[in-house]
């Protein structure tokens, strides 16, 4: 408990943002730029990158006290392994996902990101990195798809700088959050975007898997104006299961065609009269996206079941 100051008064609170965590303690950036080490006030006090919060100084312990988050605007959640949501980053403007050509890309994961800031209300954009590398017919066909779905797209290669100024424009005082496979060159990106960052740059192994290099999330200031969280490449995200959106879990090319199904309630597996089977039958929706989009539908299912009494 913090001791009141002398003469009785309350000690003076100090808005910050969470730069990274580290279990009950958090790195902060003070609103008058210096970076301290708070420590939570209560056991039940949850915060994570992206958030704004208020600490006080502990004088007579020599050490900053993080006692209160203010509301989010936005909050990314996944799945624990007990199928409930879990905080990932707050007050996001844009999720990054990142793809390469190498490591093979899991558009089936990135579907899943997809579906997440659209249930949560934050942009999306699919960054397509190592755009200089080779790629073959399969890229091409995959990123064509995201287009027709209405998915906003961009191409860049750290390596070469190509792309790279014109996304610098589109995270202009944005706070974006990266997130992406290992190997996919989010590190890398995390460098050219942010010179002074000393974030280390991995290889691909032999398989082409990629190598882990970020082992936790943290928030970076962007020299043209807001932020950019780097995370932890991974192999696997699940959406909490209880914030997808009803219907279409995110999928804006599947709530196309579902809004003229026949019921209301259709799942789009057997139920007659269902215009999202139908628009794929006749080529107007994509057949892996519809595919990754049940697949998401059982998850779901399966992680809701986890949580039923």
């Amino acid at each position: 408990m913090i001791e009141p100051q002398a003469g009785g008064t309350a000690p003076q609170s100090h808005p910050a943002l969470v730069l990274a965590t580290h279990g009950a303690s958090a790195r902060v950036r003070l609103d008058d730029g210096n970076e301290v080490q708070a420590r939570a006030a209560g056991r039940r006090l949850q915060f994570v990158c992206g958030d704004r919060v208020l600490c006080v100084r502990d004088a007579a312990h020599a050490q900053w006290q993080l006692h209160t988050v203010l509301p989010r605007r936005t909050a990314l959640h996944r799945a624990n392994r007990r199928g409930r949501a879990e905080l990932v980053a707050a007050n996001l403007d844009l999720l990054v996902v990142v793809i390469a050509p190498l490591p093979a890309p899991d558009l089936f994961l990135a579907d899943r990101y997809l579906a997440a800031a659209a249930s949560a209300g934050i942009g999306a954009l699919l960054l397509a990195n190592k755009s200089d590398s080779p790629a073959g017919p399969e890229w091409q066909q995959g990123l064509a798809s995201y287009a027709r779905a209405g998915c906003a797209i961009a191409s860049c290669s750290a390596h070469a700088g190509t792309g790279l100024a014109q996304l610098r424009e589109r995270l202009r005082n944005a706070t974006v959050m990266f997130v992406g496979q290992s190997g996919v060159g989010k590190s890398s990106l995390l460098r050219a975007l942010v010179p002074d960052c000393e974030a280390p740059v991995g290889e691909l192994m032999r398989d082409h898997s990629g190598r882990h290099t970020t082992s936790v999330a943290r928030l970076h200031l962007l020299p043209e104006g807001g932020a950019l969280i780097d995370a932890p490449g991974v192999r696997d995200f699940a959406p909490a299961p209880e914030l997808l959106m009803d219907g279409s879990l995110g999928f804006p090319d599947v709530a196309v065609h579902a809004a003229h199904c026949r019921f209301a309630d259709c799942r789009h597996w057997r139920e007659p009269g269902c215009k999202v089977r139908a628009a794929v039958e006749e080529g107007a929706l994509d057949a892996r996206r519809f595919e990754s989009f049940r697949r998401l539908q059982r998850l779901r299912e399966q992680l809701l079941a986890r949580t039923a009494p």
